[in-house]
């Protein structure tokens, strides 16, 4: 089986709407993002950069196969950050405190202020929306694992040729 031509596309292509998508929820539905959300976008702000400089290196075999193990990286790194989240959301296990949890170990109102101040607005473990009972962390769960078995694929051709 051949390789595709521009191996780097997908990854460009994907990683720009996911983004996208993120931020236009963000800004045009006034879908808030929690903590975690946020981590989870790096990975795809870099593989938009990697992906664009490994397209751009056509002709030149050392750079492409260091940006694409680059990208298995990166979403080997999404994907953690993805079934952390999801791990949260469930309660499978604890988030971060400043996103998740209750208040209700304050002893005296000071406490509970400092509390409430340190909490962040939108909590880490309660799914904000879903599709077909999939949270947005699910999804960019599934997201991660097929660009990173996509890298990996891509990757180990790109070492053979």
């Amino acid at each position: 089986m051949r390789a595709p031509r521009f191996p780097f596309m997908p990854f460009l292509v994907a990683s720009a709407a996911i983004v996208g998508t993120a931020l236009g929820s963000q800004y045009l539905g006034g879908l808030a993002p929690c903590e975690l959300c946020l981590l989870e976008r790096w990975p795809y702000y870099l593989a938009i950069v990697v992906a664009a400089f490994g397209f751009s290196a056509r002709g030149y075999a050392a750079p492409r196969r260091v940006a694409m193990w680059l990208l298995v990286l990166l979403f080997a790194a999404s994907t953690c950050f993805a079934a952390y989240h999801v791990a949260v959301e469930q309660h499978w296990i604890a988030g971060p405190t400043a996103c998740t949890g209750g208040i209700g170990q304050a002893s005296s109102p000071d406490q509970l202020l400092k509390m409430l101040e340190a909490r962040q607005p939108v909590q880490c473990d309660v799914v904000q929306w879903s599709f077909h009972g999939i949270s947005l962390a699910g999804l960019n769960l599934i997201a991660s694992i097929l660009l990173l078995g996509y890298g990996l694929v891509m990757a180990r051709r790109g070492d053979r040729s």
